[in-house]
């Protein structure tokens, strides 16, 4: 591991502490209706989307209402997604001439169950598959509104919290078009602005063809990249324009544009923990939050940073040398790029796992067992660590139910947490989420790896379950087991090596999909309503403090062996067993 690698991890954190309040404050006052810079100029807009709409934003809902609203929601954003892709071949916008062909029936329930919940997970190459209209109209619009769907549940369990005798938690109506217009469209802009002055290419053009030196003819992809990769990463999505996604030079041209990129991703999750503090009236609340999430990053990133300098051991048996000097970079450099080296991908990789975003700007399939392990283990934790925008916050949230409750059970006092006591019902339904995810990964990813079928384009003939793995054995079942747990935890990153583009793996990791989006939010929504509906406890000297090093650690523990105790016989049989071979 160099210095300059230690330098750019430790002035990428010092970015996100830095942002974290200012922003934190500034969603705060978003989300609660007040006046900020920008009300004179997106207000009126504001007000006519609400008009339009037939919204009253004053008209607040239940937990079941707004449950209702989000599920309303994300499914009609699904179905237009599916009708767009399907029909592509009829709509403008389209100079390759891609038509439903392109896009099986399978595939598109799946990119659509994927766009409409954040996974952003792609079974296909989009540069070679979808329409402009397609990538702008349906991935690119689905990338704001999937995040603005999960900042708004955050801000509702927070609510819950923060308030005291009352049995609504906000409209989800305004909270979405809050978090788009005033959040997410005016920091793309600008984010869009910043990548197209660092080469991110932005245009309608039809590809180009050209004829190499070998006098081969090749085409060269092109189309409108900057204004998606700015939300894709903004937003904690994922999806890129190209299969390369951010290893592509036309996405991720150089280091300064890889460290915005980065910068992006943990922005507003880093600063939500903020905004929690301030809407329960204890900023220590949040800065607790963040403290718990920057351990777990940190001991992430040391972990894949490390294996990955050290390199692979056999090549070091064979005599090259793996050591980092001043004519070559040493370490594991396979599926890595040269602009950004072994400390930026290994930064990448854990802040894009750690976040439910899925971007990569290198082949995570190449990485060594350990330093593998590190992005597959970030998502099984539930994508807590900062995590996407607000489902890291609720997520987090929900752990922390979890720690009062074991801190109760060890003192023999009734569990508080923000002055709510933590009754049966808000352990239930977070056990709940926790159960929901950890079945969708284990039973699908076990199904996938025994049953001896052919999961290829065919239903029915036999063949061996190992028939769409490059890589047999504890590799192959890694990239399995990493494919159910990307989908399930909405991430979208992916192992190479296993073809998913097909029948089986397309509506088996659609509907995990589904499930670990929408069945972790639900119970959370149902723990918003009644802890809004309890009243605040005043503190006494039996009270567990919440905002102090004591609880920083129990959080972190909690999460940590709640992912060990759920996964470790799964991941024994991956990338630990292949890292002893």
């Amino acid at each position: 591991m160099t210095s300059n690698g230690w330098f750019q991890i430790a002035f990428f954190f010092v970015l996100i502490v830095a942002s974290a309040k200012p922003l934190g404050s500034f969603i705060a006052n978003v989300i609660e209706g007040r006046k900020t810079f920008l009300s004179p100029i997106l207000g009126p807009l504001e007000r006519l989307v609400y008009k339009l709409c037939g919204i009253d934003p004053a008209q607040e809902q239940r937990w079941t209402q707004y449950t209702a609203a989000l599920l309303a929601f994300s499914a009609f954003s699904c179905i237009l997604l599916y009708a767009l892709q399907r029909l592509q071949g009829f709509l403008p916008f389209n100079p390759q001439h891609y038509g439903a062909g392109s896009v099986s029936p399978d595939l598109a329930f799946n990119t659509s169950a994927s766009f409409g919940t954040n996974t952003n997970w792609q079974s296909y190459t989009p540069e070679t598959t979808l329409s402009y209209l397609v990538q702008m109209a349906g991935l690119t619009v689905h990338n704001f509104l999937s995040a603005a769907a999960g900042l708004a549940i955050a801000i509702a369990l927070v609510r819950g919290f923060a308030r005291q005798s009352i049995k609504t938690i906000g409209n989800f109506w305004a909270d979405l078009t809050r978090s788009t217009l005033y959040i997410l469209m005016p920091m793309s802009l600008i984010a869009a602005i910043f990548l197209c002055s660092q080469g991110v290419i932005q245009n309608l053009h039809p590809y180009t063809v050209v004829t190499t030196l070998e006098g081969a003819k090749q085409i060269i992809a092109q189309g409108p990249v900057a204004s998606q990769e700015a939300v894709k990463m903004l937003g904690t999505n994922g999806g890129g324009f190209f299969n390369a996604n951010s290893a592509h030079p036309f996405e991720n041209p150089t280091p300064l544009s890889n460290m915005f990129e980065m910068f992006l991703i943990f922005l507003i999750p880093g600063a939500l923990t903020y905004t929690f503090g301030k809407m329960v009236r204890d900023t220590r609340q949040g800065w607790a939050m963040f403290a718990a999430m920057s351990l777990l990053w940190l001991a992430g990133v040391v972990t894949a940073y490390h294996y990955e300098q050290n390199g692979t051991p056999i090549l070091a048996r064979n005599g090259i040398a793996v050591q980092a000097s001043a004519t070559q970079p040493g370490g594991n450099m396979e599926g890595k790029e040269t602009r950004f080296g072994i400390a930026d991908s290994a930064l990448f990789a854990t802040v894009t796992t750690d976040a439910s975003c899925g971007a990569v700007n290198s082949m995570h399939d190449s990485f060594t067992p350990l330093g593998g392990l590190v992005p597959l283990f970030n998502i099984q934790l539930g994508e807590v660590v900062f995590g996407g925008v607000g489902a890291g916050l609720y997520g987090m949230l929900m752990f922390a139910i979890l720690a009062v409750f074991i801190a109760g059970l060890m003192v023999g006092r009734t569990p508080e947490y923000l002055g709510k006591k933590i009754e049966q019902k808000e352990v239930k339904m977070a056990m709940l989420s926790l159960l929901i995810l950890a079945a969708c990964i284990l039973l699908f990813a076990g199904a996938s790896s025994v049953i001896p079928f052919d999961k290829g384009s065919y239903w029915n003939p036999p063949g061996p379950a190992t028939a769409n793995l490059t890589n047999p054995g504890p590799h192959g079942f890694s990239e399995i087991l990493y494919a159910y747990t990307s989908g399930t935890g909405n991430n979208g990153s992916a192992f190479g090596g296993l073809n998913p583009n097909t029948p089986w793996y397309n509506l088996t990791i659609g509907v995990v999909m589904l499930f670990g989006r929408f069945f972790m939010i639900i119970p959370l929504l149902a723990v918003a309503g009644s802890l809004a509906d309890k009243k605040q406890v005043p503190v006494s000297a039996g009270t567990f403090p919440t905002h102090g090093p004591l609880f920083v650690a129990l959080l972190t523990g909690v999460v940590i062996v709640v992912g060990a105790l759920t996964y470790f016989p799964a991941l024994s049989l991956g990338p630990l067993i292949e890292h002893l071979l």
